[in-house]
């Protein structure tokens, strides 16, 4: 993730960061720049899903899926990662509040010390429902919304869905709880992006991600629907402008992007130019950042106990948690893996040339669509020759 508010705004410090280097207990907001070697793990505790969406990347619908991961299974799984001592088991789907033992293995991780957090779309998110989240240790639910009301109601394929998901949202807010807003952007919805964003300033909602399209799932079919270079660029100028502004204006929300780290790189020259005092701790919070997480910070559990790299990453499985626990999975000598923890060393072409390969590392998913090397250059990196080549001028 490239925290936008963190960096241009200066809510993130490198002596933050330095304070928590080499312990286990990073606050989650600083878990970005962590050096802790244990990953957050997302879990797709289902497939099963109330929608159909046109990005999905694991090709959820309303339908039993044989061979998930039983209580007693899933229980088990999430022992081992409180030992292992990971930061934050994330569940998400398909839509997760379908799975009725839900609350039980929300509570059972937050009990053991990890940090539950909810990836929802919204819908089934009652008054009720958003109590038995908080009681269940829940510390924070991200909602997926992919741009005004209409638009989003065709791309969740169900009307009325926008609206749904804003109610979801509202009543855990009511609760207290910590809540945000994640977003896919593409060439049917960039228009809507300000909109969204002025949504989430009136509605007073704490986060915002803007997730770059992954070719993978019911992605992969949306491949030619991904923005153009120069669309990237205003995108990235957008998220800017509204980044200061919403700052300089109090307003309490953290805006990031995820799923392409040249995000950070773009971010950094825009500082040179503009913001240079502070620079030097941008390019330190970068590096420490390390660029894409797969298979370092970041692990995918599928509904049937398969390890990934990523969660885009579902045709790859590492081992599977039902054969072996998930921390000796993560800490074996799979080639992939090694590969992965050490990618600068690996990429080519315009990933391979630029300077700050070691900030980024390209998507390794996108290259392997694309050219069907997955060591080959970014194909959505939208960053010209000159500036992968800017640092230090």
């Amino acid at each position: 993730m490239i925290g936008f508010t963190k960096l241009l705004c200066g809510t993130a410090t490198v002596s933050d960061v330095i304070k928590y280097r080499g312990k286990g207990d990073t606050p989650p907001q600083l878990l970005q720049f962590s050096d802790n070697s244990r990953p957050l793990v997302v879990w797709n505790a289902t497939n099963r899903c109330n929608l159909r969406c046109q990005h999905c990347y694991i090709d959820a619908e309303d339908r039993k899926f044989k061979d998930e991961l039983t209580t007693e299974e899933a229980q088990r799984f999430i022992e081992d990662l409180a030992e292992m001592g990971v930061p934050v088991l994330l569940f998400s789907g398909g839509e997760p509040l379908l799975r009725k033992d839900l609350f039980e293995l929300g509570r059972q991780a937050a009990d053991l010390g990890l940090r539950p957090v909810l990836s929802t779309n919204g819908t089934l998110i009652t008054d009720d429902i958003a109590l038995q989240i908080k009681e269940a240790g829940f510390q924070y639910v991200g909602v997926s919304i992919d741009g005004a009301p209409d638009t989003h109601d065709r791309f969740r394929n169900r009307q009325g869905a926008f609206n749904e998901a804003m109610e979801g949202l509202r009543a855990c807010m009511r609760l207290g709880m910590k809540t945000g807003i994640r977003f896919t952007v593409n060439s049917l919805n960039q228009q809507d992006l300000p909109e969204v964003i002025d949504i989430i300033a009136a509605e007073g909602i704490p986060r915002f991600c803007m997730y770059h399209l992954v070719y993978a799932g019911r992605g992969e079919e949306m491949r030619n629907l991904d923005i153009s270079f120069e669309e990237k660029r205003r995108v990235m100028d957008l998220l800017i402008e509204k980044t200061i502004a919403l700052h300089e204006q109090g307003v309490e929300v953290e805006i990031l992007t995820t799923d392409n780290h040249a995000d950070g790189i773009y971010l950094a020259n825009y500082m040179r130019k503009y913001i240079k005092e502070r620079v030097g701790e941008v390019d330190q919070l970068l590096d420490m950042h390390g660029g894409c997480s797969a298979g370092t910070k970041f692990a995918n559990v599928d509904p049937r106990g398969n390890v990934h790299p990523c969660q885009f990453w579902q045709d790859y499985i590492l081992g599977n948690v039902r054969e072996k626990p998930f921390s000796q999975i993560w800490t074996g000598d799979d080639e992939l893996l090694v590969q992965l923890r050490c990618k600068t060393e690996h990429v080519k072409g315009k990933c391979g040339r630029c300077n700050y390969k070691h900030y980024c590392g390209g998507c390794r998913i996108r290259a392997r669509a694309v050219y069907g090397d997955l060591w080959a250059e970014d194909p959505g990196c939208y960053l010209s020759e000159d500036e992968i080549q800017a640092k230090g001028d």
